[in-house]
């Protein structure tokens, strides 16, 4: 039902998603505004016991519609639930008189129940939760034996004696999914005859369970009608797999043995390779079908016959075949077989069994597309198909084409969203200073197309990376384009070098603007945890929003999750998220993942993950095998399978201590000298001469600025890597700025030597003050 909570000044303070359909007006235009502007006018029915009443409610487009409300006390604070149930529309109506016919009172649903119970043609009884009958009519009651009991009726077993209607029943109970068609032969006990079943559950009101009901028709129901019973209900199981190939099987096995002995599908290369097929009827040489099922009632499918994966013959186009091109199925016997082949007598015993009595062909067609078509052959059974027959095989074929459309739709968006999403991911593998990295990505496997998860790993200042996992609400394209915007915010806000919670707490800025901007704001959101690690210092950053924490791997095999305290989802907005800093010593293994894969129970997933992490992270073994391994052992079950998988797996590594060196100076110009000094002493130790002229000016310029600008201490750290590192730390919180000098000024190029003289150059802000940095190549 549509509902809608009302402040104490009468305005709407919450609109749901129902009231949006039932009057055609988002949320955003009534939020705010006076109940009484939606009430169109009041009819004269009265109120019924449980407070209902009807009125009428003007929508947007449709005018008045009529519904019955009740209002209900919300928090005794001057808030009111109201609550709207859809009673007709103003045609269906006369709002001059009581017995308004479309809005009829809900609370007389009873008048339902006597008629069922009151009639005699079928049989009906009511049952408890325990299946203790609770009510019957006098039909059923005529089924069994005098006593009058219901246990001969429970007890009746089903063809092939598997379930009994009791345990049939008792499934309904538990899982609300209904019975039809079912065929019973009562025992000794019970009247002569068949019996047909439909079951289904009852609730009340509020959703609970209270019982199940039985409809039972009696009759005399052969081999045949109970086959085509059973393909009827089994029709509606067709589309359960988006995979073509499975549905054209589940389309065989629904007609062979129930209609004809022999059975098969053909479909165009086109639907087998996830194209659409062309509009309109392409022609037999054009289609090019390959038969892709194929079944026979006694289990084998004749050798000269076109086997399932070959490609079929091409037939020439005849006006008997003209069918097809309007997607109505056509009965051959055996002469208008042989003459529609008579072109190529070798294509007779490729398309049709020796035996054959009668055959139907029937095309899957939907939407003007041409999906492929069912051939169903009669060998041993003589009767030809009759007009029920031909009926129902076009039925079921064109419950199988809006299938096949709808696996398509499926397939081709599915294939967007992941070419989509796999091309804004990182590369699999990355191999830095601070750390080498192996990412995996694993679409959801169910019914639903690829999600938002991502990871990356992003190359900071001064050999530092930063390695990032997000998971995206919900699914689909949306959600893969949202993904790519908060990634791209991501790369952009780290290369500004702020802190982890800094940068969670800009993110969470940016995903509130996205949410106000979207149609439906409650969608917009994600999850994020971002890693900043110092292979300098050995000290690792973190913070998480909603995220979970990650796993880590000691050298010395012990494993546990960071202690990390993870902020809120990103878009609730408000709340600080907490960083933590920790070292982590060379060699160390850290699993940053989305909780597909620690699967919808994060007690038992999370330490599960710690302990296959410890057996499969073993020094010498690729990070791509650990990765295989953990995504592999991963929890996986029906309930799971609508969840993406990401895995960012890294290996520490730390800069070598001989390859660091730092000093100290004083606030004072003459320390000047001695940093250059030092800074070239230090290279022409590591032998890299070629760089000491570069980077006595390097140093020469930032540490004159510190000492002018900032005072002291100042702080010089030079690192030998695949660059050459040139940090200069100060005090001062100011931010230094590259700008052009003119000819006349006699300061203000230092900063554009600097850039000229060095590959990358930057500066953060740190706990306190801040640090300019330069990266040279290195031969």
């Amino acid at each position: 039902m549509a509902s809608a909570l009302v402040g104490p000044e009468g305005l709407i303070a919450w609109w749901s998603t129902e009231a949006e359909h039932l009057l055609d007006r988002k949320s955003g235009e009534v939020l705010g505004t006076p109940a009484r502007r939606l009430l169109a006018r009041a009819t004269g029915a009265r109120e019924t016991a449980r407070g209902w009443r009807t009125v009428w409610l003007s929508s947007r487009d449709r005018g008045p519609v009529g519904v019955w409300i009740a209002v209900l006390d919300g928090d005794g604070q001057g808030n009111h639930l109201v609550l709207a149930v859809p009673a007709g529309s103003p045609a269906d109506t006369d709002t001059d008189t009581d017995t308004d016919a479309a809005a009829e009172d809900p609370d007389r649903s009873g008048d339902l129940a006597r008629a069922v119970f009151a009639q005699d043609r079928l049989a009906v009884a009511a049952f408890d939760p325990q299946l203790r009958l609770v009510r019957s009519n006098t039909a059923f009651r005529a089924l069994g034996p005098a006593d009058g009991g219901s246990t001969w009726f429970l007890d009746l077993v089903g063809p092939g004696g598997k379930e009994t209607v009791g345990q049939e029943l008792a499934r309904v109970v538990h899982s609300g999914e209904s019975l039809a068609g079912r065929i019973y032969r009562p025992g000794p006990a019970g009247a002569g005859g068949a019996l047909s079943l439909a079951g289904f559950r009852i609730s009340d009101r509020q959703g609970t369970t209270v019982g199940a009901a039985a409809v039972v028709a009696e009759g005399a129901w052969d081999l045949r009608s109970r086959r085509l019973i059973e393909s009827y209900r089994r029709a509606f199981e067709i589309g359960g797999s988006f995979d073509v190939v499975t549905v054209a099987r589940e389309l065989v096995d629904l007609v062979v043995p129930a209609l004809g002995d022999l059975g098969c599908v053909d479909f165009p290369d086109d639907v087998l390779q996830g194209r659409d097929p062309p509009l309109g009827y392409p022609g037999m040489r054009a289609s090019r079908p390959r038969r892709v099922a194929v079944k026979s009632a006694d289990g084998g499918w004749p050798a000269a016959m076109t086997q399932a994966g070959e490609q079929v013959p091409i037939v020439e186009d005849q006006p008997r075949t003209a069918a097809i091109a309007v997607g109505r199925a056509f009965v051959l016997d055996p002469a208008a077989g042989r003459a529609l082949l008579s072109h190529d007598a070798r294509l007779i015993t490729r398309l049709m069994p020796a035996d054959m009595r009668t055959a139907v062909v029937c095309p899957l067609y939907h939407r003007g597309r041409l999906f492929g078509s069912l051939q169903l052959w009669r060998t041993d059974n003589p009767a030809p198909f009759d007009e029920d027959d031909l009926k129902l095989v076009q039925d079921l074929c064109d419950r199988t084409a809006l299938v096949l459309d709808n696996a398509h739709r499926y397939t081709r968006e599915h294939r967007t969203v992941v070419a989509l999403q796999r091309s804004l991911l990182p590369p699999a593998a990355t191999r830095s200073t601070a750390c080498e990295t192996a990412g995996t990505y694993l679409p959801a496997s169910g019914s639903v197309s690829a999600g938002g998860d991502w990871f990356d790993t992003i190359a900071l200042s001064s050999l530092r990376t930063a390695l990032v996992v997000g998971d995206v609400i919900g699914h689909g394209l949306p959600a893969t384009a949202t993904m790519a915007r908060l990634r791209t915010a991501v790369q952009t806000l780290a290369d500004l070098d702020l802190p982890p919670d800094e940068l969670l707490t800009r993110l969470d800025d940016l995903v509130r603007r996205m949410a106000a901007e979207s149609d439906h704001p409650d969608t917009v959101g994600a999850t994020c945890l971002f890693v900043v690690h110092d292979p300098v210092t050995g000290h690792c950053r973190m913070a998480s929003a909603g995220h979970p924490p990650p796993a880590l791997l000691l050298p010395d095999g012990t494993a546990h999750h960071v202690p990390l305290t993870p902020g809120p989802p990103l878009g609730v907005g408000d709340h600080p998220f907490e960083e933590w800093s920790g070292a982590l010593p060379p060699g160390s293994t850290l699993a940053l993942y989305t909780d597909g894969l620690t699967g919808h129970d994060p007690t038992r997933g999370m330490p599960d993950l710690l302990t296959h992490l410890a057996a499969a992270a073993r020094p010498e073994r690729p990070l791509a095998d650990i990765g295989a391994d953990l995504v592999d052992r991963r929890p996986v079950s029906e309930n799971h399978r609508d969840d993406d998988v990401t895995l960012l797996i890294a290996r520490i590594q730390a800069v070598p201590e001989e390859n660091v060196r730092r000093w100290e100076y004083p606030a004072d110009v003459t320390a000047v000298h001695t940093a250059r000094a030092d800074a070239t002493a230090q290279l022409r130790s590591w032998g890299l001469e070629e760089q000491m002229f570069a980077t006595e000016l390097v140093v020469s310029e930032l540490v004159t600025n510190a000492i002018r600008h900032a005072g002291g201490p100042v702080g010089l750290l030079l690192v030998r890597d695949h660059v050459l590192v040139c940090e200069v730390s100060d005090s001062s919180s100011t931010q230094p700025r590259l700008r052009r000098a003119l000819n006349t000024d006699e300061g203000g190029r230092g900063l554009f030597l600097v850039a000229q003289l060095t590959n990358r150059w930057g500066s953060r802000h740190g706990a306190h003050g801040k640090t300019i940095w330069t990266e040279q190549n290195l031969p």
